[in-house]
């Protein structure tokens, strides 16, 4: 029996790619994550979701303004959306994406209701495009939309297999972290996700759990709030 009726699930366009060495994405792998999103659905689950794009634009250090920047992120996220889309509707699960910045003729433009009542409809909905504002990450876009669409909790799938005291390639004293607070994410600069979304998440009390997506079934155990 799932412990969360309605997640809003950020998965990182990192992780997407897997181990792939050939394109940005690793479709079979990404088949796998449908899959387990299919599962929770079929057991009534309803899901918002922002996907980062990272495996396609990382702006930060490129001789750019950072405003252009993060506006060729945000194009990376829909190109991201619109793939794990059909991946999903390949799996049976209805699908729709909006974004924040209007692609009538390829989107839908994000609108709270209309996204709540695509949900309310069995529909997944995927959310792209961040906030729509440059200087703010998917982190932060994907606890704002929880919030909107009153989400139960915020999940993290992340190319890690989880959260340590510092960064385990570089001290080999790191420990991993079974709980956390919001307090020890931004005062032990733990970066998992960054300090504003920690801080927005904080405020408005909630619950996010973060966890490796190396095992797509890790999204199952974390809906029934099970330890992964």
């Amino acid at each position: 029996m799932p412990k969360y009726k309605r997640v809003l699930l950020k998965l990182s366009g990192e992780a997407l790619k897997n181990s792939s060495e050939e394109g940005i994405i690793d479709f079979d792998f990404t088949a796998k994550v449908a899959s387990q999103i299919k599962r929770c659905t079929d057991e009534g689950v309803s899901f918002g979701i922002v996907i980062g794009g990272g495996n396609i634009w990382r702006g930060a250090g490129k001789a750019i303004d950072r405003t252009r920047a993060d506006h060729m992120g945000m194009l990376a996220t829909v190109i991201n959306s619109l793939a794990v889309q059909t991946v999903l509707e390949e799996a049976g699960v209805p699908t729709r994406v909006m974004t924040a910045l209007q692609m009538n003729q390829i989107t839908e433009p994000y609108i709270r209701n209309k996204a709540v009542s695509h949900m309310e409809k069995g529909r997944a909905v995927i959310i792209a495009c961040g906030t729509g504002n440059p200087y703010f990450s998917t982190d932060t876009a994907a606890v704002l939309r929880a919030a909107e669409i009153g989400a139960d909790v915020v999940l993290f799938a992340k190319n890690i297999d989880g959260v340590y005291t510092a960064d385990p390639k570089k001290d080999p004293t790191a420990k991993k972290l079974d709980t956390m607070t919001y307090d020890d994410i931004i005062h032990k600069d733990l970066a998992v996700i960054d300090s504003t979304a920690s801080s927005f998440g904080r405020d408005n009390k909630l619950p996010i759990i973060i966890f490796g997506l190396s095992d797509p079934e890790n999204i199952y155990r974390a809906v029934n709030g099970e330890k992964r």
